[in-house]
């Protein structure tokens, strides 16, 4: 019987499922920043990278700040290497930061209901490969107060795909872990590590990175996350 739930927070609650690549790529598209899908993935990865070696997200960046200096880390990597012109890089930045916010406030919106209903009958943890800033992100889009606890790699020391950050949010519901449902969109990073605990699982299904598309998913899954309500009426 399910008495507490993890859920991921990017990809899950803020975009309905897809990886953030995808909504990023929209908003290159739709600020007429042009790039082939292997130098968008080039910008993509390193700015990830830079965000890990370098502290530019502090903890009172919500995510719209958070995205704007994502961005502008992006198109400079642009620049760099002769893709971009330098002198649009934050102006482009700040509009596809904008375009990249309102998505995530829509999806979160959306997800802040489901939250609300879900925390009258169960204790619920954030678990979730952050910056260091989570929740200052939470706490802007209104849905802090829906988690007993949040996990965040950054603080604890710990990133998925390990199962180290899944103990850590166990211990924090103070369950075993077959009494625990974790929610996330990656196969990689959510699914399997919970399943190795002995979790529940149940896979928000979008349009994942690449790393994730190999792997096969023989479990439960949803296509939104309103979806969870029935599915745990029915279990």
């Amino acid at each position: 019987m399910i008495k507490g739930i993890i859920f991921d927070y990017g990809g899950t609650l803020d975009t309905g499922g897809d990886h953030w690549s995808h909504v990023i790529r929209d908003g290159w598209n739709k600020a007429g920043v042009i790039a082939n899908d292997a130098l968008f993935r080039e910008a993509y990865v390193y700015g990830e990278q830079e965000l890990e070696r370098t502290l530019h997200i502090l903890p009172h960046h919500n995510f719209g700040d958070l995205l704007d200096i994502k961005m502008q880390i992006e198109l400079q990597y642009l620049a760099q290497t002769g893709n971009f012109a330098p002198a649009q890089v934050e102006e482009k930045a700040k509009e596809i930061a904008a375009y990249c916010y309102e998505v995530a406030k829509e999806n979160v919106t959306k997800s802040k209901a489901v939250l609300e209903e879900l925390s009258k009958k169960y204790p619920l943890v954030l678990v979730s490969n952050f910056y260091g800033n989570i929740e200052a992100v939470l706490k802007d889009f209104g849905i802090y107060d829906c988690f007993k606890k949040i996990v965040e790699s950054a603080k604890v020391g710990v990133r998925k795909p390990h199962e180290g950050i899944f103990q850590l949010g166990l211990k924090a519901l103070d369950l075993k872990p077959e009494e625990v449902l974790v929610v996330g969109d990656s196969i990689k990073n959510d699914i399997v590590p919970a399943r190795k605990l002995g979790c529940h699982t149940l896979l928000l299904e979008g349009k994942g990175w690449d790393s994730d598309t190999p792997l096969k998913h023989d479990g439960e899954a949803i296509k939104n996350l309103d979806e969870i309500l029935s599915f745990l009426e029915g279990i």
